[in-house]
């Protein structure tokens, strides 16, 4: 079997606040890949014999060490991409909930199920299905790769992690966790290997299935790839959520949890709410008060603890922000707040709040991943609804109003894959998480989640009856 010719490089990740280099990795060699997908697959056969107790402990001691870890994990993860400090910490925890929430349900969400048929005994079983591949981003460099590997692990594969490559030491760090936590060599590894490599490691026999978090683009790519090899892919990219405001909300309400579904994590989310929708009555007074609001956000250094806005990952990303804000205030958007790069070392730019955005702007038709926020006004609900679904995006998305139930009436409307009433959109494990349209396909989280990377099996014994 054969995987990637890989050319010996090597990759640098550098610090957003000061564009210093934290550290070099070489890529892994075509002999190096090989031989940690051989172990992967001979870990397998031993780790899907293990019952769902045994896996399950083994997912326990993960969490443990995770908040036994905290501190220094979060202090990687903020040096390497920029998260604030305090949003650092809440990932490792938000991590080992995860991983504990599977230890915990993993047994009932593959249980077998009996079905009456016409045979002595039929039941539907969920069988492992060997190695499952995790294409991983880097906004959030420990939870993106928990929340893929967690149901993977509980229901008896083993994963192989391909990490961006800005958050390298975040994914061999992981690697050192499940190991540190006891769990068998080869039951997750991590591969440092560029992007152009993936073609052939999907295609590569060992591997049986692939999971995709990050762009458009990469995603199509990586779908093409894995039917071209008849492998199951689950993607989980963009979005562009609409955050509708009606004339009955509570504004003041709404206006707070804006600026938090905004800018957290610097704006560099997938489900951060992206385009305000405000319904004409209400639109003024929205507006004021969500500018106050994020006018109010301290911007700084990741590692201070006061810091709520930090630096976008990478230069290049801060740059496509800034494109995307010029290109719409010069369509006739207007700066309500922010709106430029600021003066410091790092790529950083000034939380921003455009107003009259319509959708023929790049801030309305793009996906937008930094500190920007594009305010649209709706003559009505249903011209909000209207363009809410004008995205070729469908991920998430938040509506609010007082009256809940016309708010579930026209959540059925919404063309998304999770409509948060108001409240601020989030990843649950208890929840299925994933798009539709361009926002991609399949679900993580939840049972619909860990039953993506599964045979689901017929068993049927007669004789007929």
């Amino acid at each position: 079997m054969s995987t990637a010719t890989l050319t010996p490089t090597s990759i640098e990740t550098r610090n957003p606040s000061t564009g210093a280099v934290i550290s070099t990795h070489q890529v892994s060699s075509q002999a190096d890949v090989n031989s940690r997908l051989d172990t992967a697959a001979r870990a397998y056969t031993a780790w899907s014999a293990q019952s769902f107790a045994q896996r399950a402990d083994a997912l326990r001691r993960v969490a443990a060490f995770l908040r036994r870890e905290k501190t220094r994990l979060a202090t990687l993860m903020t040096t390497e991409m920029g998260k604030p400090i305090v949003e650092s910490e809440a990932e490792v925890e938000k991590c080992a909930w995860c991983c504990e929430y599977y230890a915990d349900n993993a047994h009932k969400h593959l249980a077998d199920e009996v079905v009456e048929t016409n045979a002595t005994r039929s039941y539907v079983a969920f069988r492992p299905l060997g190695i499952v591949l995790g294409i991983m981003p880097w906004n959030f460099p420990l939870f993106q790769v928990i929340r893929f590997a967690a149901p993977t692990l509980a229901a008896g594969n083993v994963a192989v992690l391909k990490h961006a490559g800005n958050v390298t030491d975040c994914g061999l760090e992981l690697e050192h966790t499940f190991r540190a936590c006891g769990l068998p060599e080869g039951v997750f590894t991590t591969l440092v290997v560029p992007g152009r490599a993936m073609d052939s490691i999907i295609a590569d026999a060992r591997i049986a299935a692939v999971s995709f978090t990050g762009s458009e683009a990469a995603g199509s790519s990586v779908a093409a790839a894995a039917a071209k090899a008849l492998k199951k892919s689950v993607l989980e990219l963009g979005g562009s959520d609409a955050y509708i405001v009606l004339a009955d909300a509570d504004v003041e309400l709404a206006a707070q949890t804006a600026v938090r579904a905004r800018f957290q994590n610097t704006g560099q989310s997938c489900i951060a709410a992206k385009r305000f929708i405000a319904e004409a009555p209400v639109y003024d007074a929205f507006l004021s008060s969500f500018v106050r609001r994020a006018g109010e956000l301290v911007v700084g250094d990741p590692l201070d603890r006061r810091t709520q806005v930090g630096p976008l990952a990478r230069e290049d990303l801060r740059d496509d922000i800034e494109r995307q804000v010029r290109a719409s205030v010069a369509m006739g958007a207007k700066v309500a707040l922010g709106g430029k790069r600021l003066d410091r070392p790092g790529a950083f730019y000034a939380p921003t709040i455009l107003a009259d955005v319509t959708p023929d702007m790049p801030m309305f038709k793009e996906e937008t991943f930094g500190p920007a926020a594009a305010v649209v006004r709706a003559r009505d609900a249903d011209h909000a609804v209207n363009l809410a679904n004008a995205s070729t995006y469908g991920l998430g998305g938040n509506l609010w109003t007082r009256d809940v139930a016309k708010a579930e009436s026209i959540a059925a409307r919404l063309q998304s894959g999770a409509v948060f009433i108001n409240g601020m959109t989030a990843s649950d494990p208890r929840l299925p998480f994933g798009g539709v349209k361009h926002s991609g396909y399949g679900r993580e989280l939840s049972h619909f989640g860990i039953r993506e990377f599964v045979n689901v099996q017929t068993v049927w014994i007669g004789p007929a009856q």
